[in-house]
């Protein structure tokens, strides 16, 4: 990097923070900072859902897996993403909308309490929290180990100073913030995945054209769309995976839906995250796939392939502009992550553990919120520094492993609890597929993996434990029925927008919508 480059850098920190400080003045109260009172554009809200949903990881593990194995990082994880965003968005993203409109609540998961009761909500709650801890410090690696690569400060000092400048500006701003950072970034990240991607073309002259690189030996293998352990298992597992992630099952994109207006908006900007997840990244990760022409990658892994790419390829200026699309993705995501994990903390725990908590003020609530936003990213902060540890191994280890093995436990309580066909499943469906869920990733990660020789395959690893507390839900429900007439109750508020349902009120609840500046459900 040069003086050119570091402008760029510094001027993209400048305008995320000046964002933040813009965004300070449309946020009243936490309803405000965690739902954008639900005013959101559907179009704005279908943005942010597709840039909370990257980060530099795909710039450093999944370069990895596209310089190791080709097209097969497309196949086996943003089609999938896609997909299950395509489908959610019939069935789960109007239905997470009608929690704000019809519930009145500002976290995701505050809906659990009355849906199951308050030892389910708190489980989902507090074992939700550690594991972003972890997801979001796997993020923070990411972006730190590019900066080094260009700029060859430690990976400590890059955590710092990109964890630093997000929390400014999302704790300033809220939702509001995420969503119109992430809107800048998406641009930014627009023409700087077209400059690398006009870069790579025009290298591929030497190698046989746009269609005739496929030749060359070095990308013998690349276009098969299943290799080496990203099989049909894996595949199938991670669209399984992914509907319940990326529909709400992570938090930071249910409230993506919440922060629009009605159901139906909920729905269109769903299908805006799927086009674009389905169409662009087709464009980052084709000059992924050409990298072993290009660059011969340090890292027995992969991961820097990306990085040295755009060193080789491209001009100053351009360089930082690239850089600074790297930081947009995990700004973008580590942000949002903060803003979900602080409203979840806020509406969900904080009242349980506190008696003050359950009288805060408007004023009281929001500066929590943003308190809770900053320990959140400390925290995490703090993980990113043993993402290379022996507990984690690397990058790639974490995302897929840690996040993908341990969301399924975690999300299919909250998703399926959503559903009519899924009413008959109470708290002790719920929490009996959670916590069996979490002891079979422990099993097939640890004392399985190690006995066996090679140990357990990634596939299996990943869909094992969703598998367990999929099929104990949906079993427990029919052995053990818990549909109270107040379940149902819920269940048809957030499944109907008619005034007229036998959902219209919830026994116990007053009819006229809480304040959702303050707790409920406690």
């Amino acid at each position: 990097m040069n003086g050119l480059d570091w402008a760029v850098l510094i001027g993209y920190f400048g305008v995320m923070v000046a964002i933040g400080i813009w965004s300070h003045k449309r946020v009243d109260n936490v309803s405000d900072f965690f739902t954008a009172g639900g005013k959101m554009p559907w179009w704005l809200s279908g943005i942010s859902h597709h840039m909370s949903g990257y980060s530099a990881v795909m710039f450093t593990g999944y370069a990895g897996i596209a310089y190791t194995y080709g097209v097969t990082s497309f196949v086996t994880w943003s089609f999938p993403i896609a997909l299950g965003i395509a489908i959610g968005s019939k069935l789960f993203a109007p239905r997470i909308n009608r929690l704000r409109s019809r519930l009145h609540v500002a976290s995701p998961l505050e809906y659990l309490k009355n849906r199951y009761n308050l030892p389910t909500q708190q489980a989902l709650a507090w074992s939700g929290m550690l594991l972003k801890i972890v997801d979001v410090g796997a993020k923070w690696a990411a972006i730190a180990t590019l900066l080094s690569v260009f700029t060859g400060i430690s990976l400590n000092q890059g955590i710092l100073i990109t964890g630093s400048i997000t929390a400014i500006y999302c704790t300033i701003g809220g939702l509001w913030a995420d969503a119109l950072t992430e809107l800048g970034q998406f641009v930014i990240q627009l023409l700087a995945g077209i400059a690398m991607f006009v870069a790579v073309v025009a290298k591929l002259g030497d190698y046989g054209g746009f269609f005739g690189v496929w030749d060359e030996p070095a990308l013998q293998g690349h276009g098969k769309p299943l290799v080496g352990p990203y099989g049909t298992v894996f595949l199938l597992a991670f669209l399984f995976i992914k509907l319940f992630e990326y529909n709400g099952g992570m938090l930071n994109q249910a409230q993506r839906y919440m922060a629009t207006a009605t159901p139906q908006e909920a729905e269109r900007s769903a299908r805006l995250s799927a086009v674009l997840w389905l169409v662009w990244p087709l464009v980052l990760f084709f000059p992924m796939w050409m990298s072993p022409l290009l660059v011969e990658s340090q890292k027995t892994d992969g991961s820097d392939s990306y990085a040295l790419m755009t060193e080789q390829l491209l001009p100053h200026g351009l360089l930082g502009l690239v850089i600074v699309g790297f930081f947009s993705h995990t700004m973008a995501m580590c942000s949002s992550d903060a803003n979900a994990i602080a409203a979840v903390f806020t509406r969900d725990c904080a009242p349980v553990i506190s008696a003050k908590a359950r009288g805060w003020s408007q004023r009281s609530g929001l500066i929590a919120a943003r308190v809770s936003t900053v320990v959140f990213l400390g925290l995490s902060m703090a993980a990113a520094t043993q993402v290379n540890s022996p507990t984690f191994k690397d990058i790639i280890t974490v995302v897929i492993r840690w996040v993908a093995g341990l969301m399924g436990p975690m999300a299919i309580p909250m998703m399926l609890g959503l559903l009519r066909p899924f009413r008959r499943s109470g708290p002790t469906a719920a929490l009996t597929s959670w916590a069996c869920g979490l002891f079979a990733f422990w099993l097939v990660n640890y004392p399985i993996h190690w006995s066996l020789d090679g140990g357990v395959p990634l596939q299996y690893q990943v869909s094992v434990p969703l598998a367990v507390s999929l099929v104990l839900y949906i079993l427990i429900g029919y052995l053990k029925p818990e549909d109270t007439p107040e379940r149902l109750a819920i269940i048809e508020r957030i499944n109907s927008d008619g005034d007229g349902a036998a959902a219209a009120a919830v026994p116990g609840e007053p009819r006229e919508p809480r304040d959702a500046s303050s707790p409920s459900g406690v």
